[in-house]
Order: structure tokens, then sequence, then C-alpha cells
């Protein structure tokens, strides 16, 4: 990785802690059925998928739980609070980490998001890390729900780099997705890195040597 110029990270489960199993337990308790069947790590219902392209209001997003559960009196509150328990929380690691990175390499977040979650995580950074924003953290972040884009298709990862004039053979992407490592090597990647659920962000740019 000696040509490496500019890192592009996902955020959930490789800056941010996230746990799949944790809001199939909530929507289970909500009223999904064969919860692995509509949302998971590997795959998701539509809804799920258009929610996070920006396609569909919060509102309508809502309603579409309310429909696959088969519970209209759900409140806006239970859905939120049932979706938002995906989200865990940041090592504080890993803002060392990509501060360092973004020393010696053009730095970039691209995350498959929405609003809901992203509302979330802009109170957690105030409440945590006493920021309002990533973008302190990269150069530029780009949000699937803002681009109207999601992984793993490879469209946005070209968009990322003709956005920022990115040449891919001299790109790093890291994500702990199959899928959206394979969108990024269909895009032109040369480099990318799966960050499994036995490694971390840490570990991988120790041993990468990308830090030192």
């Amino acid at each position: 990785m000696n040509n490496i110029k500019n890192i592009i990270f996902d955020y959930g489960n490789v800056i941010f802690t996230i746990d799949f199993k944790k809001t199939q337990h909530t929507f289970t308790e909500l009223g999904i059925q064969n919860v692995e069947n509509v949302f998971a790590h590997v795959g998701q219902n539509p809804l799920f998928d258009e929610y996070e392209k920006g396609n569909i209001s919060s509102a309508e997003f809502r309603d579409g739980i309310r429909k696959i559960t088969n519970r209209p009196e759900l409140s806006d509150e239970e859905i939120n609070r049932a979706w938002m328990s995906l989200l865990v929380g940041i090592p504080p690691v890993n803002h060392q980490i990509v501060l360092a990175a973004q020393k010696r390499y053009r730095t970039f977040l691209l995350s498959n998001i929405n609003e809901i979650h992203l509302d979330y995580i802009t109170e957690y950074l105030k409440r945590e890390f006493n920021t309002d924003t990533n973008d302190i953290f990269f150069e530029k972040v780009y949000y699937s729900h803002l681009v109207r884009m999601r992984k793993p298709h490879p469209e946005i990862f070209q968009f990322v780099l003709q956005d920022s004039n990115l040449d891919p053979s001299e790109t790093l992407y890291i994500d702990d997705s199959p899928q959206h490592i394979k969108g990024a090597i269909e895009a032109g990647f040369v480099h990318t890195h799966l960050l499994t659920a036995d490694d971390s962000l840490e570990s991988f740019m120790a041993r990468s040597g990308l830090l030192s």
C-alpha cells in the first residue's frame, strides 16, 4: 500500500459501532416476523434501501414499519427507539486514528445512512465529543440519503471518485460489508480492506503500516 494517497472509510462497524442483532431483537418485539429476511447485515427489505437513498421521508419510513409489523398503532417514538437501537457508539481511539490519517492522506467518509440515524449521531457527537459534525474528521463526508445513492451500487463509489477527483489506484476503501467491498471493486478500486468482526480499525491501521 505504498502508493496510497487517499482513504475512504465506511462508518458503521468501522468507526461507529453498530449492532444488527440488537436491532433485529427490537424489531421482533415490534412484531416483525422472520426479521433476518427483513433487516440484516447482508441484505434488507427495500423499505430500508429506499430510506437510505433519501427516496422516502422519515414519516413514510415509519409508516412502512407499521405495515410490515401490521401494527398501525405504533408511535413514532416506538419506531425511532427500535431503529436507533442499532447505534452503539464510537470507541474514542477511532477518532484519534482518523485524525492521524488526515495528516498523511486525503480522507473521506462514505456511509449508508438515513435521517433518523444521522439526527441521533449528530446529537451523540455533540454530547460525547463536543462536535456537531463528522466534517472535522474528513475532507468530505458522503451520506447515502443526501447523495441519493447507496452502497453496494458502483455508481456511488464512482460518484465519490469523480466528485473529489480521486485516482482509484491510489485510494483505499475500508468497509465491514463484503457486498460493499465488491461494489467498490466493480467501480475500479484496486485497494480495499474488509474489516471483520474479530478485527478493529486500530489493529488494521497498525499492522498495515499506514500510520507508521
